[in-house]
């Protein structure tokens, strides 16, 4: 019984330890350009607001579906994930086109419900904060109700993947940041980074 307890935990350490190896700290990186921003792109759970002038009946809010798709009026499911409002208005101009002539249309993101960071760890609640402006590493450890009694300020990491699959991860201090010794750690947080507050 010993023995065969004692494998499943060696088995376990075996598993578990690649996956505890940490990745090289990256340097804080600059915030952003207000003058260099990329376009919103939609994305699943967005909630789009789809105006037609002098056609009501054609003006919508429609959610952004699991399969990236929304529905309106005349065209049926229209591809909305991973488009700009000024790329989907363009496929909606020209399709209704078939059917209005010179159709007028708006195309709003009325709920920016696709892009979020996660905090987890020693915090009084593990939380997706939504993104729906620019957003620094302490206030999402606030909206997740701040640090938890046996949190570790000092080592707070925020992992974060780039499209290619390339992982990235920056350290917080919150005690030096308190202090002004650490100004650039407080970073502009970007969709899908991943705050880890250890004890």
């Amino acid at each position: 019984m010993e023995f065969a307890r004692r494998a499943l935990l060696l088995l376990a350490v075996g598993i578990l330890l690649p996956a505890c190896v940490a990745r090289p700290l990256a340097p804080p990186p600059p915030d952003p350009d207000p003058m260099d921003r990329e376009e919103y792109t939609i994305g699943v759970t967005d909630v789009l607001q789809i105006s037609v002038w002098k056609n009501p009946e054609l003006s919508i809010q429609a959610p952004v579906r699991p399969d990236g798709k929304i529905s309106v009026p005349l065209l049926d499911d229209v591809q909305a994930e991973g488009l700009t409002p000024e790329e989907l208005k363009e496929v909606i101009t020209r399709e209704l086109g078939e059917y209005v002539v010179a159709p007028d249309v708006t195309v709003l993101v009325v709920q920016m419900n696709s892009r979020f960071v996660s905090v987890i760890g020693e915090v009084a609640r593990t939380i997706r904060v939504p993104l729906t402006r620019d957003m620094r590493v302490l206030e999402a450890i606030t909206v997740a109700g701040g640090f938890s009694t046996f949190a570790d300020r000092s080592d707070v990491r925020i992992v974060r993947r780039l499209p290619n699959g390339e992982e990235f991860e920056y350290r917080f201090d919150y005690d030096d940041y308190i202090r002004g010794r650490a100004p650039g750690t407080n970073i502009v947080l970007k969709h899908g980074d991943m705050i880890i507050v250890p004890d």
